[in-house]
């Protein structure tokens, strides 16, 4: 969590600037931790390197340059460019022509012309029937471009890795492969199995232990064609991983119709700037965010929020970019323009998360750091081993059994294990209008026992509304509200407007008052249809000798006594009625309650408002424990005590006065139709401004973090399990290949199962 404290300038910080970088090159976790290492050894540098996304994320000092960071970089054998902006045609992730399509096409052209060539190959030795004098040369001929040319990605990579004296996942590739094929070559041109084959054919089964003259022709086609395999579906399987985030960047508009003028001019989104007017029509996406200047529409946020239903927008209310005109032509003026705008922040939110690293990320990453070498080490200790054995017939067994070693080994699971599942949960999160910071927040979902929940502008709408109108004898509900409609629609006060609103609403027609004054403090005054109204307190009725009747005081007083808001109105001599006007409950914060508990969480309502009135909205939506009369400064206090006493505390507000409780609590949520402090201040934010959203935000990062730790343990497992069987003789070198590729696929596959995660809407999935 954040944490608010006044700065130190006797030790403050050195400050920093964030920089990304595309890193390529990277084929394991052990590439990452690599270059992670060379960048952190940079004076004041601090770098996140992540082999998912393939992007390093780095905080530098002044004096530090990018320059310095890509040649770091580049002396550990990689690439390293800064990435172009999200706006851009070129962005990573932002159109089909990145980095990730670029990378796949030509290795799946790889594969299938090894997959071509290694087939027969592996046909031939498994199958007796199919044996022919000579098939070993037959065999070695196709082998030999799949252990060149098929395999060259795997032997470049450990080349480079070997200069800078470093060991990854291609050299156990490299030296498995080569090893197989080498001892191939030699039985072939110096032991007896090329002259077996050329007599009396070759048996695979009949034949394989008969002293040191075997081929493994099968083993390096086998085990080329099964990580080429698993490095193309892996890359599949990552591009797809990403796209919750692409779709994102590419939900904007290309081009807009600017006001220059008076006349309509198209133009790239790029040349639009702050203040100028552009037009949006029916069907259109609004090019950036803005404020409505002219006509009245719906807009359609679902894209951006998560959110299905229009909303109504007219002059003076706010508009996102990205989001569609779904009603008549508007006109709007520019407030956020490129990387200011809504859109492109909840990118960069979303890119930060997923460039993160969770703390359970960090075991697996020290781990795939020395997995390499021990492998090395294993296999050489498993060769010697076998050769040293009193039995006979040892150096085929050693060989088989080194290689399995080299071949079974997989990092590249533990490097995946976390970043595809987090870029998945986001971008899924993305989607529903859910915002993650970043992967240490999956770690407090986890544990949060009790959320305390802001009552204004959380539970509630935030905005005052006409909840009940109750008149006098004499007259007639829709009188009251026509009279007191016409008045109360010529002042500015919120209450004012909230009469005025209700009175609409119920399809009441209003009149324009005369004489119209506005008493400070008591209320207003005016001429409605030749009444003479007045409108406010009682102090103001009682001045124009207009007295309650005790009907409507009772109504007053219950009124009152409930927190909320009494509006009296009189006219010709006497009280005529009361108006209720009150902040109302959202429709759907009694669900979002039942939602939070069935998650385990105890809900605590958070108010200003007194005990009597907070009970109120409590008993509305379910909540138990109520927590009234506390002042703005006092929310942070509250949240303390409450983690004193043991629980582990949610926070979700919406105020500027919420940010420092936000802060403090172990995990804070911030409502997107807040403030930006608010937001600022918060681990998760939720676009759509629903209190279910709170549900659906826990409910996801749960999942994601489930997902993560299911993942480390099916790769931790895999290699546990794998790696005695191969050292023990028990597995042969292309069915490690076959198992090897496989368990980096499943991890990916695994993370995207959350690309189904689906919000609860009233209790069914959306």
């Amino acid at each position: 969590m954040q944490t608010i404290t006044q700065p130190d300038d006797s030790d403050s910080p050195t400050p920093t600037t964030p920089v990304a970088l595309a890193i390529g090159g990277m084929t394991c976790a052990s590439c990452a931790m690599r270059i992670e290492k060379k960048l952190n050894k940079l004076d004041g540098v601090t770098a996140t390197v992540n082999y998912a996304t393939e992007q390093a994320k780095v905080h530098v000092p002044d004096g530090v340059t990018v320059d310095q960071l890509i040649e770091a970089v580049a002396s550990a054998g990689y690439t390293a460019t800064p990435p172009a902006p999200p706006s851009s045609p070129s962005a990573p992730g932002a159109s089909d022509e990145t980095g990730a399509v670029d990378e796949t096409a030509p290795l799946r052209t790889r594969l299938v012309v090894s997959a071509a060539l290694a087939v027969p190959v592996i046909v031939l030795a498994m199958i007796p029937a199919l044996q022919f004098d000579g098939w070993q040369w037959l065999s070695l001929t196709l082998t030999a471009p799949v252990v060149t040319w098929g395999a060259l990605p795997f032997h470049r990579a450990a080349w480079v890795n070997a200069r800078h004296a470093a060991a990854t996942m291609d050299t156990l590739i490299s030296v498995g492969v080569t090893a197989a094929f080498g001892w191939s070559l030699y039985a072939l041109f110096w032991g007896t199995a090329g002259e077996i084959g050329m007599t009396h054919g070759f048996s695979w089964t009949a034949e394989r232990g008969a002293g040191d003259s075997q081929v493994y022709l099968e083993v390096a086609a086998g085990v080329t064609v099964f990580i080429l395999a698993g490095r193309y579906f892996e890359a599949r399987a990552k591009r797809r991983s990403g796209a919750a985030l692409r779709a994102l960047l590419e939900l904007g508009a290309k081009d807009v119709a600017v006001l220059r003028d008076g006349e309509e001019v198209r133009v790239p989104i790029d040349e639009l700037a702050v203040d100028d007017h552009f037009v949006v029509r029916p069907g259109e996406k609004i090019a950036t965010d803005g404020v409505v200047a002219e006509g009245t529409s719906a807009i359609d946020a679902s894209l951006l929020t998560g959110e299905s239903v229009p909303v109504e927008v007219a002059p003076g209310d706010t508009v996102a970019g990205a989001t569609v005109n779904a009603g008549g032509r508007i006109v709007v003026r520019a407030t956020r323009v490129g990387a200011d705008t809504a859109l492109a922040q909840i990118a960069r939110l979303v890119e930060d998360a997923q460039t993160g690293k969770a703390a359970v990320q960090r075991l697996a990453d020290r781990v795939s750091a020395v997995f390499v070498p021990v492998v090395i080490a294993l296999a050489f200790a498993t060769l010697g081993f076998w050769l040293t054995a009193a039995t006979t017939g040892n150096a085929t067994a050693a060989f088989t059994a080194g290689v399995a070693v080299l071949i079974i080994a997989c990092p590249c699971a533990l490097g995946l294990a976390t970043p595809t599942a987090l870029m998945v949960g986001t971008g899924r999160g993305a989607q529903l209008g859910i915002l993650i910071k970043g992967p240490e927040v999956l770690e407090s979902t986890k544990k949060v026992d009790t959320i305390v929940l802001d009552k204004t502008g959380t539970v509630t709408t935030g905005r005052m509304a006409l909840v009940a109108v109750t008149p006098a004898a004499s007259t007639t509900e829709a009188e009251v509200l026509r009279i007191a409609g016409s008045l109360e629609d010529a002042s500015e006060h919120p209450i004012a407007q909230a009469i005025a609103a209700g009175a609409r609403d119920r399809d009441i027609t209003l009149t324009t008052p005369e004489n119209f004054a506005n008493r400070e403090g008591l209320g207003v005054e005016g001429i409605v249809d030749g009444h003479a109204v007045v409108a406010g307190r009682e102090r103001l009725l009682a001045d124009w000798s207009q007295h309650l009747s005790d009907d409507l005081r009772a109504t007053k007083d219950t009124a009152e006594a409930d927190g909320r808001t009494a509006v009296l109105i009189g006219w010709d001599g006497e009280a005529r009625g009361v108006l209720v006007v009150s902040d109302t409950v959202k429709d759907t914060s009694p669900e979002a309650i039942r939602q939070l508990k069935a998650l385990g969480l105890r809900p605590v309502l958070l108010t200003g408002d007194n005990e009597r009135a907070a009970r109120a909205v409590a008993d509305q939506v379910g909540i138990d424990e109520v927590i009234a009369e506390v002042l703005p400064a006092d929310k942070l206090d509250v949240v303390r005590r409450l983690q004193d006493e043991g629980r582990v505390v949610a926070m979700a507000g919406d105020g500027v006065n919420d940010a420092a409780a936000l802060a403090q609590a172990d995990l804070g949520l911030a409502m997107g139709t807040g403030t930006d402090v608010a937001i600022e201040a918060s681990d998760i934010t939720l676009v759509r401004g629903d209190l279910r959203a709170a549900a659906d935000a826990i409910r996801l990062a749960r999942k994601t973090l489930a997902t993560i730790k299911g993942n480390l343990f099916w790769a931790f497992a895999y290699n546990v399990a794998a790696l005695p069987l191969a050292a023990a003789g028990l597995l042969n070198p292309m069915l490690a290949g076959a198992a090897m590729a496989f368990s980096s696929v499943f991890v990916v596959t695994n993370s995207l199962r959350l690309r189904r995660f689906r919000a609860l809407v009233d209790g069914a999935h959306r």
